[in-house]
């Protein structure tokens, strides 16, 4: 019987480096272009954001992709 691999999952970093910087999630969706709502859902996993966010995201905060998103279970 083949082994199962463990599913790897998108996890973030996006409430606590947002916090590091003293950004509403407003403040933070309009330097991004998208809605509070969609930043609400990203930081609590509900939502996985496009590349383009994902970069935009990182830019806005001034961390690397990587440091904003990590997977998680890989």
């Amino acid at each position: 019987m083949p082994k199962q691999q463990a599913q790897s999952q998108l996890c973030n970093r996006l409430k606590e480096i947002r916090a590091r910087h003293n950004f509403t999630q407003a403040e933070l969706a309009a330097k991004v272009s998208v809605t509070r709502k969609t930043i609400n859902t990203v930081e609590n996993n509900v939502f996985i954001p496009s590349t383009v966010l994902a970069l935009k995201l990182a830019r806005a905060l001034d961390v690397r992709v990587e440091e904003l998103f990590y997977l998680n279970g890989s």
